[in-house]
């Protein structure tokens, strides 16, 4: 009898993943027993620390710089990731930016700006890593993190908005045409979230009050990296072209109302 061939390591490539949601991400699907691929913009040593941690899970890691605003060289991080690692079974694309900017004040280069990072940067990254995975030929999947705000509106928030709506449809195309390679893509829509990107780097979310917030607190990076976990395992197979919520009921309120209201005089008829 012929020994049987060992399954291969499966390898994720999660853009942004020096903080916050892609960090925790990382070591998750690392706990899951994937080799993970590292973007970061401009926190090397954030990259190294999640590098590190991936690593103290006994799986390989590896770290590449990828600025989105750079464009389209900034996606052959990906390639560079896909040939350390050898291949590529799973993108996150996580990696994001925002501007809290009144629509009549916006500049055009800042909304260029977000616009690429948010959305036509996934869009290239997204056909790299498919093309790797189509010629593996063992299918794949593709999580792209979006918002709330892929699903709502908010104030001052035009180019992240449109940048993040525009992210999801493109994510419901990308699942119908991937679909007959066995490549599943969906959506994660986090709410409030306590990462750097929201202000809230040490924070304890369990501690912060929202009395907008359904769950009545902010979320946990961790609460979003396990639901991408799910959607990169073997258990979401026939799971594609969703957008997946994690944001305490904030959608049920409406987010602006969400993160605005200061009372639970809401939760009383």
């Amino acid at each position: 009898m012929p020994e049987p061939i060992a399954a291969r390591t499966k390898v994720a490539v999660i853009t942004g993943a020096d903080s916050g949601i892609g960090k925790a991400t990382a070591v998750r699907l690392a706990r899951a027993g994937m080799d993970i691929g590292i973007t970061y913009h401009s926190d090397l040593k954030g990259a190294e620390e999640t590098a590190e941690e991936v690593r103290t899970h006994g799986q390989r890691a590896e770290v590449v710089h990828m600025d989105l605003t750079r464009l389209p060289e900034a996606a052959n991080a990906v390639d560079q990731l896909c040939d350390r690692l050898g291949r590529v079974d799973v993108l996150v694309n996580n990696a994001g930016t925002g501007t809290m900017t009144p629509f009549l004040d916006l500049k055009l280069d800042d909304v260029r700006e977000v616009l690429d990072v948010d959305l036509v940067g996934p869009f290239l990254c997204g056909q790299r890593a498919a093309r790797h995975m189509i010629r593996q030929g063992e299918g794949g999947r593709i999580v792209n993190v979006t918002s709330v705000h892929e699903h709502q509106p908010r104030v001052g928030a035009a180019p992240y908005c449109a940048a993040k709506g525009g992210l999801g449809l493109l994510t419901q195309v990308m699942a119908l045409e991937l679909a007959e390679h066995g490549i599943s893509v969906n959506a994660v829509a986090p709410g409030e979230i306590s990462t750097p990107m929201t202000g809230q780097e040490d924070t304890d979310p369990h501690t912060e009050s929202r009395p907008g917030v359904p769950l009545g607190r902010p979320g946990d990076a961790r609460e979003v990296a396990a639901v991408i976990a799910f959607l990169a395992s073997a258990d979401a197979s026939y799971v594609t072209g969703a957008s997946w919520s994690v944001d305490g009921g904030m959608l049920r309120m409406g987010p602006q109302a969400g993160s605005h209201l200061t009372s639970d005089d809401w939760r009383r008829p």
